[in-house]
Order: C-alpha cells, then sequence, then structure tokens
C-alpha cells in the first residue's frame, strides 16, 4: 500500500521515520529545539524534499537547498530584532553542513510586496505562515520540545507528499511563484505530479 493511502496516525508514523533518516535535519532539530523560538517550526523544502528522497529511494538529504526555521515574535518587528536572532541562529548552526534560514513570520507583510509585487496582510502565527505557501504539499511544519514530543503541522494532510503530488495553493504567492518553484523541483524529482495552477478565467 502507498503511505499515502494509509490511515492519518500511520501516515504520521511514516513522515517521523521519514525524517529522521536525514541526519542532518534531525540535527538542525534538535538544536532548534534547544534555540526554542516562539512558535517556532522548522519547515519548507526540507521536510517534503526529504520525504520525496525517501520515497524515489534517493539519500535523504539529496537536493535539500536550505532549512527554514520559521518563529512568531510580534513584540519588536525590527530587522534589528531579527538580525539579533538570525546572528545567534548563525552561532548556534554554523558548524553544520547546511544553511539555516531564520525569518520572523510576523514581519513577512513588512517586505513581502517589495519582493513579489504582491500585498501580504500580517500574519497571526507561524501556522498562518506556513498556509500561505506556494504548494498545499510544502505547507508542513514540524518542531520537537524539550520531552522529544513532536508538533507535526500539516493543514492539507500528507497524503499528496507521499503520494509526490504538487498542488498550487493560490492564496497569497503569485502565479510565477508556483511555476518557477515546481519547475526547478521537476528537474530534480522528475516523479513529481505537478498540477496546474487554477485558470483565473472559470
Amino acid at each position: 500500500m502507498r503511505t499515502g493511502r494509509l490511515a492519518v496516525t500511520e501516515q504520521l508514523d511514516a513522515l517521523r521515520a521519514a525524517l529522521n533518516r536525514n541526519e542532518l535535519l534531525v540535527e538542525v532539530l534538535n538544536r532548534a529545539t534547544e534555540f526554542d523560538l516562539p512558535g517556532w517550526y522548522l519547515t519548507g523544502g526540507c521536510l517534503f524534499q526529504t520525504v520525496w528522497n525517501v520515497v524515489t529511494g534517493r539519500p535523504p538529504a539529496d537536493g535539500i537547498k536550505d532549512y527554514d526555521l520559521f518563529y512568531f515574535d510580534d513584540s519588536d518587528l525590527s530587522r534589528e530584532a531579527e538580525n539579533a536572532v538570525v546572528e545567534a541562529g548563525a552561532q548556534l548552526f554554523g558548524d553544520l553542513p547546511a544553511v539555516v534560514e531564520i525569518c520572523n513570520e510576523a514581519r513577512v507583510h513588512l517586505w513581502y510586496q517589495d519582493s513579489f509585487a504582491v500585498s501580504c496582510e500580517p500574519h497571526s502565527s507561524t501556522e498562518a505562515a506556513i498556509d500561505s505557501f506556494a504548494a498545499t504539499t510544502c505547507c508542513l511544519g514540524v518542531r520537537r520540545t524539550g520531552a522529544g514530543d513532536w508538533r507535526i503541522y500539516a493543514p492539507h494532510g500528507l497524503a499528496d507528499v507521499f503520494n509526490l503530488v504538487v498542488r498550487p495553493n493560490p492564496v497569497l504567492a503569485p502565479r510565477h511563484v508556483y511555476e518557477t518553484k515546481t519547475r526547478r523541483w521537476r528537474e530534480k524529482w522528475p516523479e513529481l505530479a505537478v498540477l496546474p495552477w487554477p485558470d483565473e478565467d472559470r
């Protein structure tokens, strides 16, 4: 049976098992747990691409460009406050053979329009930021507690991740962002089934 057709509880077990095969991801996750930023999640390509690699028989960390660490702190929206966290993260993760990108999701609305030419309402949480990713397949975040428990945020489930389906999520990111990302992913993982951006005329 394909993993995407397992019961949800079994999919969660399969996700943890797949992520644990990426030793670099596990180390980033463990250090992020110690860092304990407010509302943090490890998110982005490092998660779903690890699953893609495991499902397709590739080395678990193959082709992963960076490890995204999101947090949410709306008590100080200055760039200086975020930069202080980024600098602390550079000390914490600097010896790892990976780029760990740290971003305060409470600040995204301050720079998003300049970067993507569309406006972004302020996010209310890290989960809300994850909800806005260009593909529903990407809407995934994990964190660990000091006790070793996992918190997995997957608002669209895990079936598409395991079934190698990439589905657009036209709630914030513009079409060209989705299409640019999916072209790049298909070059590395040609097994992907990439669904088209919805026709705006319909």
